[in-house]
């Protein structure tokens, strides 16, 4: 919030590192900066995390990946999209420019850095590929990790970031290493420090001064995503804070505004939506008796955490200095990054521990995670629209009930469907169940692919396959759920002239109305695992028998689908 330091440091507080890229003379050298700065969020290339092993759950191990480019990777090669690949090379020469290099200096260098990131991003796996885990799980010995690219000294990368002992590292996208290899031999140093210049620069954007901060918002909002006015200062101050320490935040939203009753009647609803899905699995005309019984195991394995988590995060490890002290907002912001990477070598080698949450309580979301097969709803999202303790209860059971019913489907989509009720990577199914199950999948993945959301922009359904699973499978389980309570406590009177299964559904529509401007949908299909809201509220229901009764919904109107060409997963 103090604009007046920010503006007064300008650039300051990012020029010590741009001097040391600025002093690299050999390639040894970039791969030294590389290592110094891996805590800071890395310099460019490769990057190394640690996660539970996918095929030991239990256990933490190391990952390594490709590094970040400043579009997602489609932007780079889909022709498409060629007008916004070329408005980011004009910002990366505008941004040059600021940092002092004249125009046609920036224009050119401008020219190489794109060039640079698209040779990158061409051998990475495409984004529908990213979404079979199989294929990010290869193990390999440091010795297979030379091989596989030995321009990097990789024990000199790992021990400069702290991590030894290690016999094996999990390489995600092993075609993407061995193509970055070819690469950085036949690059320059130089390009290489134009290329860690603008990361550095690019990164900083956002925490330097006020101008710096607008430029970086007017491409990435206003290009991109057809962003008319930038939200708030105080807003985006608060934003920073979640995501720098969102649960110190949690803690005390949810001492002032989580009622504990919200909580308990939240699980009780869990409770139903569960036992809808297990009706639903045991009915299941087109599975075996042998599958069934896995899916039923891992469903009674299925850990929910609601609300708020019960061991709260210790930042006291976290230096965080004010302006007095001579902090600055972008140094803070990477003593964060800092924070955060060496609480994650610490865990390499080590137990999981699955009382961690990956969301802070105050976010309007839920999530499932295939390693711990859990789900997860922080309190924020246990309010209106999705929830209210105090509503009626077909409402709360199309909302939240369905988002419940949805995390419990990604136990069981596409992806998460190979993980077991341990979190492992591991098959349970007989070949003929996964043919009938990849079978159903492609009859959703046309629904939603043949759509045409914009100009000639289709949905993209192989892509949004898991989450569109979600949805199906969480309005069957969710109308499951709301008949078994409605069975126990008894039929409530119609409200407004609709039925509690119609109010259920309209629930539903209701919690993914959106508008967004055009640029924002395209971004959207272009990046995002979801479909848009606006065909969330309506695609799953055309393949719900149960929608069709609730409204009479006949041969002719809009939503209607032949019984045949219904799609019936979960």
């Amino acid at each position: 919030m103090d604009t007046v330091a920010r503006n007064k440091a300008g650039m300051e507080p990012v020029k010590p590192l741009l001097q040391k890229i600025e002093a690299i003379n050999t390639f040894k050298e970039v791969q030294t900066y590389i290592t110094n700065m891996a805590p800071y969020g890395g310099g460019a290339f490769y990057g190394f995390g640690v996660y539970n092993d996918l095929k030991n759950s239990n256990m933490n191990a190391g990952y390594m990946s490709g590094g970040g480019l400043g579009l997602s990777r489609d932007y780079y090669v889909d022709p498409n999209v060629e007008d916004k690949l070329n408005k980011y090379q004009e910002f990366v020469a505008k941004m040059l420019q600021k940092f002092g290099e004249d125009e046609v200096t920036a224009t050119k260098n401008a020219a190489t850095i794109v060039a640079f990131e698209k040779s990158l991003a061409a051998p990475m796996m495409t984004k529908e590929e990213r979404r079979d885990t199989r294929r990010m799980y290869n193990p390999m010995s440091i010795e297979e990790l030379e091989n596989l690219a030995p321009v990097i000294d990789w024990n000199a990368y790992l021990t400069g970031i702290g991590v030894t002992n290690i016999d094996r590292i999990i390489v995600t996208d092993p075609g993407y290493f061995k193509a970055m290899n070819e690469v950085l031999k036949t690059r320059s140093v130089a390009d290489m420090k134009l290329l860690l210049r603008w990361n550095t620069i690019n990164n900083a954007l956002g925490s330097l001064s006020t101008d710096l901060e607008k430029a970086n918002w007017e491409f990435y909002s206003k290009e991109m995503r057809g962003a008319k006015k930038q939200r708030a200062r105080d807003e985006r101050a608060l934003g920073g804070v979640n995501r720098a320490v969102g649960e110190a935040l949690g803690k005390l939203y949810v001492e002032k505004k989580f009622p504990p009753e919200a909580k308990q009647k939240a699980q009780e609803m869990i409770d139903n939506v569960l036992l809808g899905f297990e009706k639903r699995i045991a009915q299941l005309p087109w599975m075996s008796e042998e599958t069934k019984k896995k899916a039923l195991e891992k469903l009674s394995k299925l850990t929910v955490k609601i609300a708020y988590p019960d061991k709260w995060k210790d930042y006291s490890a976290l230096e965080v200095k004010g302006t007095a002290d001579g902090g600055t907002y972008f140094t803070n912001a990477n003593n964060v990054r800092k924070w955060n990477f060496d609480k994650s070598i610490a865990k390499l080698g080590k137990e999981v521990d699955r009382t961690e949450w990956g969301m802070s309580p105050q976010t309007v979301n839920a999530y499932f995670n295939p390693v711990n097969n859990e789900i997860v709803f922080p309190a924020a999202i246990l309010q209106p629209p999705f929830y209210n303790y105090k509503a009626d209860e077909a409402v709360n059971y199309g909302g939240i009930g369905a988002v419940i019913g949805h995390e419990i489907s990604h136990s069981f989509d596409d992806s998460g469907a190979r993980f077991d009720g341990d979190g492992n990577l591991r098959n349970w199914w007989t070949n003929e169940d996964s043919e009938k199950f990849a079978a159903a999948g492609k009859k959703l993945v046309a629904q939603f692919s043949n759509i045409v959301a914009i100009d000639s922009t289709h949905l993209n359904g192989e892509f949004t396959l898991g989450e569109n699973i979600g949805d199906l499978g969480g309005v069957q389980a969710a109308y499951e759920g709301l008949q078994i309570f409605l069975d126990k406590n008894g039929r409530p009177a119609e409200i407004d002239g609709f039925t509690p299964e119609q109010r259920f559904f309209m629930s539903w529509g209701t919690i993914w109305r959106t508008k967004m401007r055009d640029e924002a949908l395209k971004n959207l299909i272009m990046t995002d695992t979801h479909a848009p809201g606006m065909y969330r509220a309506y695609m799953p229901l055309k393949n719900v028998d149960a929608f069709y009764e609730a409204f009479d919904v006949q041969e002719g109107d809009n939503m209607y689908l032949n019984p045949e060409d219904r799609v019936r997963i979960w």
